[in-house]
Formats: structure tokens, C-alpha cells, sequence
């Protein structure tokens, strides 16, 4: 009797464990079947089957940036809109796995779970995708980047709305035509399938002067309080070791405003040992650059700001974005257009975001789902940093911003971060060069230049 019951027990819990395995092979298979399908190791979908049925891509004015003709996949008939916007499009391939045709192609492909790849055509919904970049942008933008054959970034978001305008990524190449990479030519094509705007961190230089400005306003600084901050002599010793200005400049006295200006790197040592190593900490982190920002399901990368051990002349250089060591700074493009859209709007941006329609859940269907902003800055704080940031005109556009040279032992790190000021048109923008021969002035500015006026107008909606 008690063998019975013995067997009896086994035989209930093997049949519940059963009915469990069964749910949640089903309810994974219910709920992730499209993560499953867009895997680089499913041939089926990532081979011809998976892009010969796909829909189109758009950008935000209906131009089509990729689409199926004779279930071949073909891209845009501009040659520069297919490179600027090759590593937000993506290629046949699933090599640039931050690309929309490697995140959806699920739903490119109108995969369902119940009929696979073999849904009736009757049964079919739009499998178009319309993002938010605009093509002459971006194609205006990766022109300027590529005049030098300069590897880098540029990223033009609204900061009210989240839509990323323009996004361009060096290295690229032509979808149209992909190069052949093997290993007597792969060191030409190194970075390539990178998106350096969402997953490439650069040393930032003068544009973390904005951070270190940002934490002596926050905490109110005695240094602030005095007429002029510093009298720049061109150097100054921190202990034991010397911070120059660029070319051993002496700016004289100083306001906040004024060493933002001329970008006084003796003023902004001073001020982050005034603010301290703890403090310095604490805002970098609120700031988000010790952060990763989602963008549409994909992590940028995380920068860095540590002053851990940092005794005055460490503390003195992360303090105009240099650092060394361990305590090296570094920033990612889209994470400093994030800052400086939440500069702009009193403390708080959206969350960026490529995808304007086709990629929508449920949430979105019955009105619940947001879109995510940015808490980054008191509206004291990023207003009182707003006053002292520098203004530019940049392509017709009033702008405040800051440009950055972080010295690389040869070539450098040239930047340009900041945002539009015009209400009719509210967008952030970063723009890196890696490997500049000069300063961001030189290499960084231009491409906003050329980038700017057609943002401006499809921010304005024409």
C-alpha cells in the first residue's frame, strides 16, 4: 500500500511538473517568440527569407531608407544618406546588432506565433517602420564628418520630444554595396559595425566644464560669491603639478561666465577643489554620466567619472575632462546630449528615442504608455548654467554651447555639445571627431554647422 501511494506521489508531482513546463514554454513562446526570431544565430530569418517579405523603412518625412523590390532588399538612391544612416538602418546582415533592420526585423517581416513566416497575405498588417531621423540631416551631417575621412559622431535630438533628428556614425560604408572584410583588409574597416553615437565612450575634454560648473552652482561654491572666480596667470600649480591653459594663455580675472567663454582650464581646476572630490562625485553620478540612457531597448555606453584617491592636481584635471588613470573621464555622445537638453529645459529631457510608428505594443495601442524624461539637474541649477554657457549662431540657429579638445598624446578628442535656444526648434546636439588633428573649434564645429539649419527645419515640422 505504501509502494502505491509512493508511486501515486511521483506520479502527481512528475504530471504537475509537466503542466508547469508546458506553461511556461508557452508563455515564453507567446511572449518572446519575436526576441527568439531576431537572434543573429536563427538563419531562417536572418538569411534572404527573413528581409525578401520585409516592409520599408522611412525617415520622418516619407523618404524611404530601405525597402524589398523583387524580394530584394534595396536602400535610398543617395549614396551619402545610405552611409550616414547605416548604423541606424542597418544592412542585410545582423552585424550592427543597435540597427532597427537587426532589433525589428520580427516585425519587418510581419512574423507572427501562431503562422510563423507563413501568415495568409489576407491576414498581413503594415510592416512598415517611420523613424524620427531626418535624411538631409543626417546625409548634411555625415558629409561634414567624412570631408576629412574623420572617424567620430553626431547627434541631434529634441529634447521635449525625444526624436532623435540625426544620428551619424563613422566608419561606415554603403549598404547597398558592403565591403568584403577579411583579414588582410579588416584593419581599414576597424569600428565599422559600431554605432559610436549610442555604444562608443571619447575622454570629453573642456565640454565637462558643464559638469564641473553644474556642481559648484549646486553647492554654492565660496568662489562664486566673489566677483571674479580666478586670476588665470596661464598656470597654476596643483599639487606639486602645473594646469596650463592652452597655450600657457593668461585670461586675468574672471567670471564664471568668462572662464566658460575662453574655457580657462586654471578657473575650472580651481573650482572642482573647491567643490571637492565627494561633491564632484555626486554630481557626476546625478547628471547621469556614470549611467547607462535605454534608447528604444538598447543601452549606451556608460561613461566614466571616478575621484576615488583623487588628491588636488587628479581632482584639478578631472575637472576639465581630462583625468588620468583610473581616474579618467569619459562621456558618450548621446549621454551629452541628453545633459545638455536637460540644460536646456530647466533640469529635465526626454528620453531619445529613433522609432516615430511601427514598432508599437500593446501599451501604446490603449494610451498608457509615456515617454520617459530625464530628472538630471535642479531647475535652479541648469538654469544658473545656462546663463554662463557660451552663445553661438550655428547654422542661423542661437545656440549655447561648449566646444572640447581632450589631448589624446598626439591627436585629439575635438567636441561640440550644447543646444538650440530658438523655442520653435528645442534640440541638443554632440558632435566628436576622434583622432583631430586640431581643436573641437576647428573639426567639431563645421559638422554642426552643416548639420544644423536642415535640423532646424524638420524640427519645425518643414
Amino acid at each position: 500500500m505504501k509502494r502505491i501511494l509512493r508511486r501515486s506521489t511521483l506520479v502527481l508531482i512528475l504530471t504537475i511538473a509537466f503542466i508547469v513546463g508546458i506553461g511556461f514554454f508557452t508563455v515564453e513562446l507567446a511572449m518572446g517568440a519575436n526576441d527568439w526570431i531576431d537572434q543573429p544565430y536563427n538563419a531562417h530569418i536572418s538569411g534572404n527569407g527573413g528581409l525578401a517579405e520585409a516592409g520599408k523603412i522611412l525617415d520622418r518625412k516619407g523618404n524611404v531608407l530601405a525597402e524589398t523590390v523583387n524580394g530584394e532588399r534595396t536602400y535610398n538612391s543617395d549614396e551619402s544618406v545610405r552611409k550616414a544612416l547605416l548604423h541606424t538602418v542597418g544592412d542585410n546582415s545582423l552585424n550592427i546588432s543597435t540597427a532597427v533592420q537587426s532589433k525589428y526585423r520580427s516585425l519587418l517581416s510581419d512574423y507572427n506565433v501562431i503562422w510563423g513566416m507563413n501568415m495568409p497575405q489576407s491576414m498581413h498588417t503594415s510592416r512598415d517602420i517611420t523613424l524620427t531621423v531626418d535624411s538631409q540631416t543626417c546625409k548634411d551631417a555625415y558629409e561634414a564628418l567624412n570631408a576629412k575621412g574623420q572617424k567620430g559622431a553626431c547627434v541631434i535630438y529634441n529634447y521635449k520630444t525625444g526624436e532623435v533628428i540625426c544620428s551619424v556614425s563613422n566608419p561606415t560604408y554603403d549598404p547597398q554595396n558592403p565591403p568584403v572584410i577579411t583579414e588582410e583588409n579588416e584593419k581599414n574597416y576597424d569600428g565599422v559595425y559600431l554605432d559610436n553615437v549610442l555604444s562608443s565612450t571619447y575622454i570629453p575634454g573642456s565640454i565637462f566644464k558643464i559638469v564641473t560648473a553644474a556642481a559648484a552652482i549646486e553647492n554654492d561654491v565660496d568662489l562664486l560669491h566673489e566677483s571674479e572666480i580666478c586670476n588665470c596667470e596661464g598656470s597654476k600649480s596643483f599639487g606639486g603639478n602645473d594646469v596650463r591653459c592652452d597655450s600657457g594663455t593668461a585670461h586675468g580675472k574672471v567670471t564664471l561666465a568668462e572662464a566658460m567663454d575662453v574655457s580657462c582650464n586654471v578657473a575650472f581646476a580651481e573650482l572642482a577643489n573647491a567643490v571637492g572630490a565627494g561633491k564632484m562625485q555626486e554630481m557626476a553620478d546625478k547628471i547621469g554620466i556614470n549611467r547607462s540612457f535605454t534608447v528604444d531597448d538598447t543601452p549606451t555606453a556608460k561613461g566614466h567619472y571616478s575621484s576615488k584617491g583623487a588628491d588636488s592636481n587628479i581632482l584639478a584635471w578631472t575637472g576639465i575632462g581630462q583625468g588620468y588613470d583610473d581616474n579618467e573621464d569619459r562621456v558618450n555622445p548621446m549621454q551629452m546630449a541628453i545633459i545638455c537638453g536637460a540644460v536646456a529645459n530647466h533640469g529635465t529631457a526626454a528620453n531619445p528615442t529613433y522609432i516615430k510608428s511601427g514598432t508599437e505594443g500593446i501599451l501604446d495601442l490603449i494610451g498608457l504608455k509615456k515617454n520617459e524624461t530625464h530628472n538630471l539637474l535642479s531647475k535652479s541649477t541648469a538654469d544658473k548654467v545656462n546663463d554662463v554657457m557660451r552663445k553661438y549662431s550655428i547654422g542661423g540657429v542661437d545656440c549655447r554651447a561648449k566646444t572640447g579638445t581632450a589631448e589624446l598624446g598626439g591627436d585629439n578628442n575635438a567636441w561640440f555639445v550644447g543646444y538650440s535656444t530658438d523655442p520653435s526648434c528645442p534640440l541638443a546636439f554632440a558632435c566628436v571627431i576622434n583622432g583631430a588633428a586640431g581643436y573641437g573649434s576647428e573639426y567639431a564645429v563645421p559638422v554642426m554647422e552643416a548639420a544644423m539649419p536642415a535640423a532646424a527645419q524638420a524640427a519645425r515640422g518643414y
